[in-house]
């Protein structure tokens, strides 16, 4: 029986890392190891549950479907170990978060150390994706996006301010181009363009005496990451449309400056989100405690 369960243990890791040798660490085992055990798994049961090829690993259809299957149990006994590991005050185990790369930045980044400190007996696998995940079908315990994006069957956790976005360019790119004093001006300035994960090109959203309006962007730049937007717009390459804390600094600093205030609109900010249980894996409470309070100090510091 312990056999077995090292064997299907060591099946649902291949599954979700697609990689012997990616779940070999995770499992502090040696790849070969890991190859063996599901092999006499397989010989057990007398079905192949693996494809392998010299570069890549992934399920037969016999395996997508036991994985499926046997991977709700395995979640549930985790749970019932982490519950007991609480029980001694210690949650702990893997907590596998999803999050765009703004979102580590203003939410995680500035409270991981202390979070690590607070409960060392758990371990923190951060995955930064523009896409917006799937994650129990991809295995995360959680994800953190912006309020609007979320899908409403999930458990969602405030835990950033709102967020304001603002159209930025730089001194030298205005010198030359002038300033667009409506968002419609911008149809013939240079701008850098947001890539989606479905492959289309953001539209900028404004607000134009109390309605929405969205606005086609184009010019010499596109790209999928925040940060090439800043630099790019800071190079005078174009202008950008980007959340205010990203070039707070920047504009500060005089290098960037900021335009079309009256007509940006604030969105919902960041969230902890997860899907509904019954029980809450206690790793995963411990995170929604710690940043809920971090959220309830930030809005007593803000109170006027």
């Amino acid at each position: 029986m312990r056999e077995d369960l090292s064997g299907l243990r060591a099946l649902l890791c291949v599954a979700g890392k697609r990689s012997f040798r990616a779940a070999a660490v995770e499992l502090g085992v040696t790849p070969s190891a890991v190859s063996q055990t599901i092999r006499a798994l397989e010989e057990r049961v007398g079905v192949r549950l693996l494809q392998r090829t010299t570069r890549s690993v992934g399920l037969t259809e016999a395996g997508e479907h036991f994985v499926a299957q046997l991977k709700p149990a395995f979640d549930g006994i985790d749970v019932a170990f982490e519950s007991l590991m609480a029980m001694k005050g210690r949650p702990s185990g893997l907590l596998r978060l999803t999050m765009l790369r703004t979102g580590y930045a203003d939410v995680i980044k500035p409270k991981l150390a202390a979070f690590l400190a607070a409960y060392p007996d758990i371990r923190i696998d951060i995955s930064l994706q523009e896409a917006l995940s799937n994650i129990v079908a991809e295995g995360f315990d959680a994800g953190i996006r912006l309020g609007h994006s979320l899908d409403r069957e999930m458990i969602a956790v405030r835990v950033g301010a709102d967020q304001r976005l603002v159209v930025v360019g730089s001194p030298s790119y205005f010198a030359e181009h002038g300033k667009p004093t409506h968002p419609r001006d911008l149809q013939n300035h240079a701008c850098i363009g947001l890539r989606m994960s479905s492959g289309a090109v953001a539209r900028w959203r404004f607000v134009d005496s109390g309605k929405d309006l969205e606005i086609a962007v184009d010019g010499p730049v596109v790209t999928n990451d925040g940060a090439v937007l800043v630099d790019a717009a800071a190079e005078g390459i174009g202008l950008a449309y980007v959340f205010e804390e990203m070039v707070s600094s920047l504009v500060a600093e005089k290098r960037l400056v900021r335009v079309l205030d009256k007509h940006c609109p604030q969105i919902p900010g960041y969230f902890l989100y997860y899907p509904s249980r019954l029980n809450l894996a206690p790793k995963l409470k411990a995170l929604v405690d710690f940043l809920k309070e971090g959220e309830r100090r930030r809005k007593k510091r803000h109170q006027p």
